[in-house]
């Protein structure tokens, strides 16, 4: 009989492994124990609690072994294409075609975390003239200059334009240190001029047919220079059956928020739903897998939501969390706090939404990428979360601070405001850096006073 669900350490995982296996467990090649990857450096899966489902242990694997796929990728002459900070679009093009994989450089901005800074790229991004003032994305400096966590990208993209200051201008430094960047822009969205022709986005916002016309021009070019490096033409069908592909995975995260969320007694980690939606962004390099990953997910969830069980306590406080987190260990703490997570905005709403498909392909993903909620006003951002949080039954929000994150100076004040004035919910913000063990302390009290809030609440 398998055991009830819950939230394990990684020493108890190996037991666990050893259980599984002995009952026949299928996995995928790049499956096995998680303690494996210490070997790799990745020390801080040794201070998580992780969910003791197989669909849990297949996509953790499935994350911690994306270098291995984009190093195989590259033995293999696949093209390998890396995006940087559109969060969602340029993937969908490279993807389009055979032999091609996309991926986020950004991503190394977790690795300090993961490798609890024994992999010294804050300190080679620091001997580059970029410090702590700035966002820790800036690990992907020492990512690009070591050639350890990803091989170089035969072509490179960055979008700029109404985009985070911090990442523009670690992006330039990367551009200087002789990795050539395909630039493209992406305008601050803004409401349309009286008479203006408008067009509805993923989401429901409007914005004018010019903004849209301007986008699908960048996105013209793009896909000139991806079928240029890849040595093919990128086709209208081809683009429009890698669009379809990109909604059954949104379709299927849709499905996975929608039961985890709203279920009675959370039946999967806020830890674990946080992976799983970064994979809408560039599907970890390998889009086949994570369909699977996430069809494994939705069902594991599903027999759980039907048994009425999960792996916290049925009265743990609703709460929902806004921006991604440095250390993964906060979403650990806040559950250990008593609350759980019930709704997220991690700054990639659009790569979420359904894209449209009665539209030319290149515009629908013109109308995606201005739906970012970051190319917005934070007032807009904030309306939306509030939306999302009554819609959720959310009692209480956390907004995670990015340290030295430029957009976090003033819009979490923004958005708190408006949790506060549309909903009378307590709010908390907190600062999340790389590594929270010397806050761990003072982040467990503001933690736990929340959830003491909404205790209260609910006995008024």
């Amino acid at each position: 009989m398998s055991p009830a669900p819950a939230q394990i350490t990684l020493g108890q995982w190996d037991e666990r492994y050893a259980a599984l296996r002995a009952e026949g467990l299928r996995e995928p090649s790049y499956g096995g124990p998680l303690s494996r990857h210490l070997a790799d450096g990745d020390r801080r899966l040794s201070c998580l609690r992780f969910d003791n489902s197989p669909a849990a242990l297949r996509l953790w694997n499935f994350l911690l072994s994306e270098e291995d796929r984009l190093f195989a990728a590259r033995r293999e002459g696949k093209t390998i294409i890396g995006t940087m900070k559109d969060l969602g679009t340029v993937p969908i093009m490279a993807y389009a075609l055979e032999d091609t994989v996309a991926f986020y450089p950004d991503g190394a901005w977790w690795q300090p975390c993961v490798m609890e800074l024994s992999d010294g790229l804050l300190a080679r991004a620091d001997a580059m003239g970029i410090d702590e003032s700035f966002c820790p994305v800036r690990a992907m400096l020492g990512a690009f200059e070591t050639g350890e966590h990803f091989p170089a990208p035969d072509l490179l993209t960055c979008s700029v334009g109404a985009t985070c200051d911090d990442f523009s201008a670690i992006a330039q430094r990367l551009s200087a240190t002789g990795f050539p960047i395909l630039w493209w822009e992406i305008p601050p969205r803004r409401p349309c001029d009286p008479g203006e022709a408008a067009i509805r986005l993923p989401g429901g916002r409007r914005v004018s047919r010019s903004q849209v016309a301007f986008v699908t021009g960048q996105m013209q070019h793009l896909a000139w220079a991806i079928g240029q490096t890849c040595g093919k033409r990128l086709r209208r069908r081809h683009l429009a059956q890698s669009i379809h592909q990109a909604n059954r995975v949104r379709g299927l995260l849709g499905e996975l928020r929608e039961e985890a969320y709203r279920a009675a007694a959370a039946p999967l980690g806020a830890m674990e739903m946080l992976v799983a939606e970064m994979l809408a962004i560039h599907y970890c390099s390998d889009r086949d897998e994570t369909v699977a990953v996430l069809e494994d997910l939705l069902a594991e969830v599903r027999r759980r939501v039907a048994a009425g069980t999960g792996v916290l306590e049925a009265a743990a406080a609703r709460v929902y969390w806004v921006n991604p987190v440095a250390d993964l260990r906060a979403m650990n703490l806040l559950e250990e706090c008593g609350g759980r997570v019930c709704g997220t905005d991690y700054m990639f709403g659009h790569a979420l939404a359904r894209i449209p498909t009665n539209v030319p392909p290149l515009e629908a993903l013109a109308r995606m990428a201005l739906a970012d909620p970051m190319v917005g006003p934070a007032g807009q951002r904030a309306e939306d979360i509030c939306a999302d949080m009554a819609a959720a039954g959310a009692e209480a929000a956390v907004i995670s601070r990015i340290p030295g994150a430029s957009h976090c100076a003033t819009e979490g004040a923004v958005i708190a405001e408006e949790i506060r004035g549309r909903l009378a919910l307590p709010v908390v913000e907190i600062e999340v850096p790389p590594v929270i063990d010397a806050v761990m302390a003072s982040l467990k009290t503001r933690l736990s006073a929340l959830v003491e809030r909404v205790k209260e609440r609910r006995e008024r």
